[in-house]
């Protein structure tokens, strides 16, 4: 073995991976099975700080969303010359500060696709439903079914903000149930939506005035981050749905809360939080 990777050292094609955050033991055995790459697995996912002495000689690095590699984490690791992300978007890695070094940046755009898309629109379902609430009661020993009889979907207005690929599924759904479906999305033509079946609007605030429910499928970009705020959300039907599987941050949490608290929104379902506060 010792042979083997000296041989593999000199030929340039020995890689140290190091995987941050946690992936299928699949993924992993596949890595492992390559005699030209040694496999490092973090235990835990670590700072921006701690993470620096453990890249210094680095050939590449997978990632989720919860390790971020910053310019910094970059410039410490001399050796690095790719770094994949398992999931949809880069936006924990810093791609300028990448192509500034000559690092190439993956991801995998359609591994999660169909399981984001249907757990998005069970969490329409629940809301509607008032599934949640409804099990809560019963797991306390009650049965108050007059208080959780929810509402039919069915006939109801969907907006879908950002229909690429996980946007254009939840859509695919909505219709079978049929939903309307009205999308905001500023890269989507009138023939691709017309396609779908979805009626695209060219204005935010129409998505906001005509949507019972509201689900969110775009990254995180100068132009998303804190898009539903107080403002947006008073643009919104009272008791307005809404549904967030994308990115934390694209939502404001302190107004989202204070519309729920307020009764403006009438059901939130998340399944990603703001890593700070906005």
């Amino acid at each position: 073995p010792l042979t083997c990777r000296s041989a593999l050292l000199d030929s340039g094609l020995f890689m140290k991976i190091l995987v941050c955050d946690p992936i299928s033991p699949k993924g992993i055995a596949l890595l492992q099975q390559r005699p030209e790459f040694e496999v490092i697995v973090l235990p835990k996912r670590l700072s921006g700080a701690e993470l620096l002495p453990a890249v210094k000689d680095v050939t590449a690095m997978v990632v989720r969303s919860e390790t971020k590699v910053t310019r910094t984490v970059i410039e410490a690791a001399p050796a690095l010359r790719v770094v994949g992300r398992a999931g949809v978007g880069v936006d924990n890695v810093d791609v300028e500060a990448a192509t500034q070094r000559g690092v190439v940046v993956m991801n995998t755009p359609g591994g999660n696709t169909v399981s984001t898309a249907e757990l998005s629109f069970a969490m329409i379902l629940s809301l509607a439903r008032k599934v949640p609430q409804a099990a809560a009661s019963m797991a306390a020993g009650k049965w108050d079914r007059k208080q959780y009889q929810g509402a039919e979907v069915h006939g109801k207005v969907l907006g879908v903000l950002g229909l690429g690929r996980i946007g254009s599924e939840v859509a695919k759904r909505a219709i079978a149930f049929g939903m309307k479906v009205l999308a905001y999305d500023p890269f989507l033509t009138e023939e691709r939506a017309r396609a779908l079946g979805i009626e695209l609007v060219a204005d935010l605030d129409d998505v906001y005035r005509d949507a019972d429910f509201i689900t969110v499928h775009m990254p995180v970009t100068e132009q998303t981050r804190g898009m539903l705020n107080a403002a947006a959300f008073m643009k919104m039907k009272p008791k307005v749905c809404i549904v967030n599987c994308a990115r934390g941050e694209i939502v404001v949490e302190a107004d989202l809360l204070a519309a729920l608290d307020s009764g403006k929104v009438g059901a939130a379902a998340l399944d990603v939080f703001a890593s700070e506060p906005l």
